[in-house]
């Protein structure tokens, strides 16, 4: 759910069950992860990373990543920064 969008940021509210993934894919735009509650696996620069509620991932625009609940449902922040001469409809 998106909690805030304006032409420099955008704050989207993530909650996955148990088993719920989103494959690899990149944005354009800058990113900070917050976990929120849970934990979760994060696929970023080719390696998985076990993140708990706490932790904070830095994203820079263009690098694949994936994210999965691989134990039990987690909730995570996602804050996307506009990139200085980007386009800020782009993600």
């Amino acid at each position: 759910r998106t909690l805030l969008q304006t032409p420099e940021l955008r704050l989207v509210l993530f909650a996955f069950d148990a088993g719920q993934e989103l494959t690899s894919h990149a944005s354009r735009r800058r990113a900070l992860i917050q976990v929120l509650s849970g934990t979760c696996d994060f696929l970023f620069n080719e390696t998985w990373h076990h993140l708990q509620a706490g932790s904070l991932l830095h994203l820079p625009p263009g690098h694949p990543h994936a994210v999965r609940a691989s134990a039990g449902p987690f909730t995570m922040l996602l804050t996307l920064g506009q990139e200085a001469g980007t386009n800020a409809l782009s993600s």
